[in-house]
Formats: structure tokens, sequence, C-alpha cells
């Protein structure tokens, strides 16, 4: 087994660099190590089935190694250095240096699923609409009150709620259609530095895609609040809907920005999603699962 370490030095805050990961995996009882640059492509055919590929970065250099994961049938190992670190929440990953290679050189390793956007992979979540803004942090009230909703509140505020998307979603026998705020296609049970998804975990199979009606600020935030109460969506209430499908088509009456993983992939008029289950092979001690939903009575 080869062991190859791709670094991409801009990601985080420039102190996770490859020295710095390079000296923790020596520590860790690892003797050769190739190290290549994210930018260079030449030596991906080297890498052989059954190698193990590090990669230290954030979630687009996480997507970019996975892929050639898939490609090479060779075994991710991540090494968290960028903002977001999404993938590596799914995994439980530790904050420690020293454990996440650890457990990046181990013999323990879980099976997970990938999705993909209109042919392009990603591990984490896809947007359109205001997910798909930049974001300032909200106030530590807002975090407060609205928790993991607390991003939409300052993209609505900036926004002033006038950037509606008029879509058709399908997925499977379910259709919704209307004017949204934001719709998000996610992969597994985190995404957006940490928010999370109830029963979602990133080896079930299932996309959830979450969408959120137009609606006035009051109307939402009292469909947030029941919700989060009651563990469920109010009996009808419609603000946000959530299908829980292997694949989606979205059509847009016009075209909108698609993000993915927080990579721009331009404007679309429709996208296709699909996951694909258990497609690679990751080194971890298991995935992490949201917190289950309170069953309906």
């Amino acid at each position: 087994m080869n062991y190859w370490l791709m670094a991409n030095t801009a990601a985080g805050d420039g102190s996770h660099n490859v020295d710095f990961w390079r000296e923790h995996l020596q520590a860790a009882g690892l003797e050769s190590l190739q190290v290549q640059d994210i930018a260079e492509t030449d030596w991906h055919h080297r890498i052989e089935p059954g190698d193990r590929l590090l990669v230290a970065g954030g979630d687009g250099s996480v997507n970019l190694a996975a892929s050639i994961c898939i490609e090479r049938k060779a075994i991710l190992g991540v090494l968290p250095s960028g903002t977001a670190n999404d993938f590596s929440r799914n995994l439980g990953l530790s904050d420690d240096p020293a454990e996440t290679c650890r457990i990046a050189l181990g013999k323990h390793t879980v099976h997970v699923d990938a999705a993909w956007i209109n042919d392009q992979l990603y591990l984490n979540v896809a947007h359109i609409g205001l997910g798909t803004a930049p974001v300032s942090a909200a106030s530590s009230q807002e975090k407060q009150l609205l928790g993991r909703f607390s991003y939409l509140a300052t993209l609505a505020r900036t926004l002033r709620l006038r950037r509606s998307i008029t879509a058709r979603i399908e997925g499977g026998d379910q259709v919704a259609e209307g004017h949204w705020l934001t719709i998000a296609m996610a992969c597994g049970a985190y995404f957006g530095g940490g928010h999370t998804i109830k029963d979602a975990r990133i080896d079930d199979g299932q996309l959830d895609i979450v969408a959120v009606r137009q609606r006035s600020w009051l109307r939402l935030l009292f469909s947030y609040l029941s919700t989060r109460l009651l563990g469920r969506t109010p009996k009808g209430d419609d603000t946000l809907v959530h299908l829980r499908v292997p694949e989606c088509h979205i059509q847009l009456r016009r075209p909108h920005t698609l993000t993915a993983d927080g990579e721009h992939l331009g404007r679309v008029s429709e996208a296709t999603v699909a996951i694909r289950h258990a497609v690679l092979e990751v080194a971890s001690h298991g995935v992490v699962a949201a917190p289950r939903s309170k069953p309906t009575t």
C-alpha cells in the first residue's frame, strides 16, 4: 500500500500545512509518504487500488480527493484543514491532529455515499437560492434563538426576501411546486458549518432535499419554532418541504446560481441530482447520525 498526501495550502488558516501534517503522520507511525500538490493532476494515474490518499484541506479539497479515490479504488483519509469541514463532522473525526492521523492511517474504514449534481460530485450539500449567497456571521442572539437556521436570518436580512425561486421539485413520486427562498440538496447529516438534518446519515443511500417557501418573517419564525419544539413539521404547514429520495430533478422558471460545497457551478435552469450508495471508502471508526426526530402522534 502506498500513502499519498494531497495538500491545499490555501485551505483554513494556513497553519495546518504540509509540514504540520507530515510531522503528525510520522509521529503516528507512517514511514513513507508521497506528497503531491492539489493543483497537479499528472500523478493521479499512479494511485493503485487499496492505496491511501490523505487530503489536507477543506470540503472542496476533500471532494476532489474523493473523486480520485472512487476512480482509482483508493481509500480516503481526511485531515481537516479548512473552515467548515462538514464531511469530517459526518465522520465524527476529532479536532485533535494526533488522533486524526491515527484514524487516517488505521485499519478501520467505512463506505459512504456521494452525490452528483449535473455530473459534479459533492459530499455535503448543493444549494439554489439564498444558500448560495455569501453570508456574514449571524449575531450571537440569532444563533441562540434560531440555532442551525440562524444563517437564513442573515441571508434574508441581506437580500430582504426579494429574490425568490420559482421551481418544480420532483423526487420519486413526490412533487413540490411554488416560490422558494432556498433549496438545499444534502448528502449527509451535517452541512453549512455544522447545521444538521434529523435522522440523516452519510451512508443511508438517500438525499435530503430541504426547501423553504417564501413566506413572511412571522410565518417563517413560527414554522421554525414549532418544528423545533415538536421535533417535526406542524400538520398543515408547508413552509418547509423535506423530501428523502435517492434522486431528484429541479426545474427552474429562470436561471439561478448553483453551488455545491461552496463551489460555484454557474447559473442553471434545471438540476438533476442523484446519490450513489456506499461508493467511497474512507478511513474512519464510523459515521455520525443526526439526532432522531420525535415520532408523529
